[in-house]
């Protein structure tokens, strides 16, 4: 799996982690997926994602949207 695409995995993961936790825990999980969701947003228009960058340096290859 290529950066991308595990971005894209980790994403979702943390979004569905959070709503489940928002369920049963308290509301301000939410806020955690106000996060992802906003992170990907900037990442759409910038290019720059931290997560990608730690994946990197982790030594996964990179895709073709964070080079």
């Amino acid at each position: 799996m290529n950066v991308d695409r595990l971005v894209l995995a980790l994403a979702g993961v943390f979004i569905l982690l959070s709503l489940v936790l928002f369920h049963f825990h308290s509301p301000y999980w939410l806020w955690f997926t106000v996060f992802v969701g906003a992170n990907l947003l900037q990442a759409a228009f910038t290019g720059f994602c931290p997560l990608a960058t730690i994946l990197k340096k982790m030594g996964n290859k990179p895709g073709s949207a964070f080079k």
